[in-house]
């Protein structure tokens, strides 16, 4: 699997590009800035983005969106329950002082337990809402991509429009029930895993 994480933007989102090292088809996930630096890489890799996928949609996780979408015709995938956080990204991002396009609509709506398959890949979506209503985690191939509902020690904020701690707190739980091993590629800082959360991150044991 060609797995690549570029850290964009002011607050320093991590966004993932996936693919297929055989087929070349990838996924692009939590696209939020910098979109000519992921296009460099797409194009360097020689890769054919499939899906545009947001973790959710606040505007540090979606804000290449447009310059994505006609880069590369891909589908910009999201959870129906996130559409109100998407179409109010701009405006959110307005009130933190950054500027954003405006974000092309969504082409795929996907739902728990729902399959996202490029090349000999294969994710399930997981609904792990809390930070946002719609949030969801990828997981599959020994990893699970978290965006903002878990990080390394810590866990996603709850005081944004949408935010729920009691739902955040079910989504972690779900997050710590996955193998042992599986390797945590969070949406902001650095990298880790269940096993070391479920010893090591505060939240395990106030949850």
């Amino acid at each position: 699997m060609f797995l690549r994480s570029l850290v964009v933007g002011p607050l320093q989102t991590n966004c993932y590009i996936v693919a297929d090292p055989q087929t070349k088809e990838a996924i692009v996930i939590d696209p939020g800035d910098e979109p000519d630096r992921i296009i460099d890489t797409i194009r360097e890799e020689e890769l054919k983005v499939i899906y545009l996928l947001c973790t959710h949609s606040h505007f540090d996780h979606v804000g290449a969106l447009p310059e994505l979408k006609e880069a590369s015709g891909a589908e910009v995938v999201l959870h129906p329950d996130e559409l109100e956080i998407y179409e109010a990204a701009r405006d959110m991002a307005a009130f933190w002082g950054y500027e954003i396009d405006p974000l092309p609509p969504p082409d795929l709506l996907v739902r728990d337990g729902d399959e996202i398959k490029v090349g000999s890949l294969r994710f399930q979506v997981l609904h792990t809402p809390g930070h946002s209503p719609g949030g969801i985690c990828l997981f599959g191939n020994g990893i699970a991509f978290t965006g903002d509902t878990i990080f390394a020690g810590s866990v996603g904020r709850t005081d944004f429009h949408g935010g729920d701690i009691e739902k955040l707190k079910q989504s972690f739980l779900r997050i710590l029930s996955l193998p042992p091993e599986t390797e945590i590629l969070p949406g902001h800082g650095p990298p880790t895993t269940v096993e070391r959360e479920k010893s090591e991150n505060l939240f395990a044991t106030e949850f």
